[in-house]
């Protein structure tokens, strides 16, 4: 009979800490999501969605599907997956292509083609990259606010005042 009530003991014992794990590893989701979900998490458009009008995210974005129009995450990242095709311009902190895109990308930190990357459009950002492989046509602007300051400082500048020479032709001669 002990060994039974000891048997029985080790077993409850045993189905307890294995409750208690459980327990703490629910623990351990449910905090990892609300801190996902306090710096921002990401949103995705899957590769069925077709969107067309202005898409406008206040946190990272990952796009599958299409989209026409424009997408805006300024503070954020943009990825447009491998089956992502959009015809659109999009601003976004960071902006990596690893689909189509037809449009103008403004990137506040930078833009990055990745291999199987297609852009048809032009491209701002203080840094660019374009990996090996990638496709693109367009123009690319890279830090255009500096750009702009040098054009403000070159306006700004006073223009060089110029004299008429008095010249003599007596002197000349």
């Amino acid at each position: 009979m002990q060994n039974i009530v000891k048997s029985a003991t080790q077993s409850l014992r045993s189905a307890l800490q294995t409750i208690q794990h459980r327990n703490d590893k629910a623990a351990e989701a449910t905090a990892s999501a609300v801190a996902a979900t306090n710096r921002g998490g990401r949103s995705m458009i899957g590769s069925g969605a077709k969107i067309e009008g202005k898409l406008i995210s206040d946190e990272d974005l990952m796009i599958q599907g299409q989209v026409k129009g424009s997408v805006t995450a300024k503070a954020n990242e943009v990825i447009v997956g491998v089956k992502g095709k959009l015809t659109a311009d999009i601003q976004a902190k960071v902006v990596k292509v690893e689909g189509t895109v037809s449009g103008d990308i403004t990137g506040s930190e930078k833009v990055i083609i990745a291999k199987t990357g297609n852009v048809v459009g032009n491209i701002r950002a203080p840094r660019v990259n374009l990996e090996d492989g990638a496709k693109f046509k367009g123009s690319i602007e890279m830090d255009p606010e500096d750009m702009a300051l040098s054009g403000l400082q070159a306006k700004s500048m006073p223009e060089p005042k110029t004299r008429p020479l008095d010249i003599d032709a007596k002197q000349v001669g």
